[in-house]
């Protein structure tokens, strides 16, 4: 099969499309047949080495994909051939062409969604869902700014915030994506870049701040998010490259909090909620992957660069 290889940390250009051989389901293992596979910012640190983790080289990247099953090993019980299914997690990675994965990383996808869209599910919309409800605590009622709303996390947070009952706050730095905002199903978008987008906030809310932000590049936007929260408000950190500065004084003032977020930190227990809720929401249209570009699979390297440039746009999918 062709599969895309990472033989030693660096750049985009490492990612090289190779021919290796087709993996084969163990016990409790499911070899799904890639038809899309996601790429997401994290898969741009592991490659370049810089992130906590770092796989064994060589490595596939990837963990998100949508795809068929090609074949099940013994002891697997969910899932046989031909079933339509959506992956967050794989033993082999995912940006090739068949991928070995553990049954409890593999979800049955249903017919309305594609499998690009399937590709669109795993890191973003279990990201959304774990900051908003399982380390964000937000609830129906409540108020959320999502800071960069137009990439895949931030449309699955619009998204599931909405279903949940939150008044919906989102930011966009181009007119394009701050209609996509609108379109996913924001009460109101801001333009982040606007040099007075915080007093806009505080306008919409009466003066009282939001009860939630969640955050896609701390680095420059925390210590501002700090000054726009209400009594007891919380932020939560999805991305960040860099140091910040803030003024403490702004979160004891607020009794404030900030929390970080990391996908790879959820419990067994924590994915299954995670997933329940992605499936549910699959099922009942308020989970609608937005899907911005799909290239070949050999496109990889161009990938890795999209998903880090400003102004995001949907989800980025590779197609085997």
């Amino acid at each position: 099969m062709r599969a895309i290889r990472v033989s030693e940390f660096g750049g985009p250009e490492v990612l090289k499309i190779q021919d290796v051989a087709d993996p084969k389901a163990d016990s409790g293992q499911v070899l799904v047949r890639i038809k899309a596979a996601g790429v997401n910012p994290v898969d741009t640190y592991i490659r370049a080495g810089a992130y906590a983790r770092k796989p064994n080289l060589p490595f596939t990247p990837g963990t998100d994909a949508g795809g068929i099953v090609e074949a099940v090993g013994p002891n697997v019980k969910r899932f046989k051939a031909g079933d339509r299914v959506y992956t967050n997690g794989s033993i082999t990675g995912v940006c090739a062409e068949l991928a070995l994965c553990e049954e409890s990383r593999v979800h049955h996808l249903p017919g309305k969604i594609s499998f690009a869209q399937g590709a669109a599910l795993g890191v973003p919309y279990g990201t959304a869902y774990r900051a908003l409800f399982q380390r964000g605590r937000t609830k129906a009622g409540e108020t959320v700014l999502v800071h960069g709303a137009t990439g895949g996390v931030g449309v699955a947070c619009v998204q599931f915030a909405r279903a949940a009952g939150l008044t919906v706050i989102g930011t966009g730095g181009t007119e394009k994506g701050r209609a996509l905002v609108a379109e996913q199903g924001a009460h109101h978008v801001l333009d982040h870049r606007a040099s007075d987008y915080d007093k806009q906030l505080l306008n919409i809310t009466e003066g009282r701040g939001v009860d939630l932000i969640t955050e896609m590049l701390a680095n420059v936007n925390l210590a501002r998010d700090l000054t726009m929260l209400a009594p007891g408000g919380r932020v939560v950190v999805i991305g960040n490259r860099g140091n910040v500065e803030i003024n403490p004084r702004e979160a004891m003032t607020r009794e404030a909090a900030i929390f970080g977020l990391t996908l790879f930190a959820a419990t067994e227990a924590d994915l299954r909620e995670i997933h329940a809720a992605i499936i549910a929401g699959l099922e009942n249209g308020t989970v609608r992957p937005f899907v911005g570009h799909e290239l070949p699979l050999a496109d990889a390297p161009r990938a890795h660069q999209f998903v880090m440039e400003p102004g995001a746009y949907g989800k980025i999918v590779l197609v085997p």
